[in-house]
Parts: structure tokens; C-alpha cells; sequence
């Protein structure tokens, strides 16, 4: 686990899985930014019987809060082509739980312990480019606006521009001092 002050970074157990279905197919509370995709839960339990969330070039962790509940989550997995390096995604998943710091926090030490985990050079983030928040939480973690791709995907019955986002190795805190500021 990975403990900062405002928030832990979990795996993902096989009884956090009923409750992670109905955050991820709350529709209502789902950014705007997002597509409507609905998960099913036996898909989400194939999945964990497989991999439990986590293998080489994938990992998702939980992002819950000092009591233990669940507010998002924060995901690395391959980057797109042959770039070298994972991207970033990360949700909270209840509006009234954004906008006070949760994310901020996780990507800063989720950042930070991909970078241990991995030999890699970078990191990149994919955001929606109305998607200010986003891309403000990682701006503020560090990540440097690389540039927009015009109309790559479709979501919510419309095509969207992408803007990507970029910190390499040596532009990131040392994990071990990541956790001892928090």
C-alpha cells in the first residue's frame, strides 16, 4: 500500500469488486469526458481470477481515503505504438469527492512508484482537452503538455480532441520522498 496524506493506493481485492461495478457504472457520476461503457461483473471477476489487476505491463490500483473508502482509481498500462513507457489514467468516481485533492495526491505517488517499479524513461497522460481538471491535476504533478491529437476518439456520441501530457524519469520525485512528504 502506498499511504499519503490525503489518500492510500490499494490493489484491488476480490471483495472491493461488487462495490467497484457500481462506481464504474454510475453513469451520473461519470466525468462528462468518459464514454458510457457499462462493466459487467462477471468480466471484472474474470479479470481479477486472471491477473488480480496487476501484471507487467498493466496495474490498477484502488485510491481510497484514510477510512477505507473507495473514491477512485489509478491505472498504468502500455502506451500506445512503440513508444517506450506507460500511460497514466486515473478517476474519481463521485463528483462530491473531486476537486479536493484526491487525484493530485494519487497520480504524485502513483507517478513516483511506477518509476520504481519500472526501467522505463516516461510517462505520458492522454486527457480529453475540455477536460481541464485533468489536466491541471497533472500539471500540477509535473507532466508537461506535449500536444493535442484532433478528433481520436469517440465518446459520448461525439468525436474529442485529445491533449497528451509527459514527465520523464528524471523530472519525477524519488518515490522515497514522495512518501516521506506525506
Amino acid at each position: 500500500m502506498l499511504i499519503g496524506k490525503l489518500v492510500n493506493l490499494r490493489l484491488i481485492q476480490e471483495e472491493d469488486l461488487p462495490e467497484l461495478v457500481v462506481l464504474m457504472n454510475d453513469l451520473e457520476h461519470r466525468s462528462e469526458h468518459l464514454g458510457v461503457e457499462l462493466h459487467h461483473e462477471r468480466k471484472l471477476q474474470s479479470y481479477y481470477a486472471e491477473a488480480g489487476y496487476w501484471e507487467a505491463d498493466f496495474g490498477r490500483m484502488l485510491i481510497v481515503d484514510k477510512s477505507g473508502r473507495m473514491l477512485g482509481a489509478i491505472t498504468f498500462f502500455k502506451a500506445t505504438g512503440d513508444s517506450e513507457g506507460y500511460e497514466i489514467g486515473y478517476q474519481i468516481y463521485r463528483k462530491d469527492d473531486r476537486g479536493k485533492g484526491y487525484g493530485t495526491e494519487a497520480l504524485r505517488l502513483f507517478s513516483s512508484y511506477v518509476f520504481e517499479l519500472k526501467p522505463i524513461q516516461r510517462l505520458q497522460i492522454c486527457t480529453a482537452k475540455e477536460n481541464a481538471a485533468a489536466r491541471r491535476i497533472a500539471e500540477k504533478c509535473g507532466f508537461v503538455y506535449e500536444g493535442t491529437m484532433r478528433r481520436a476518439v469517440f465518446a459520448r456520441g461525439r468525436y474529442i480532441d485529445l491533449d497528451f501530457l509527459s514527465m520523464l524519469r528524471d523530472e519525477c520525485t524519488p518515490l522515497s520522498e514522495v512518501l516521506a512528504a506525506e
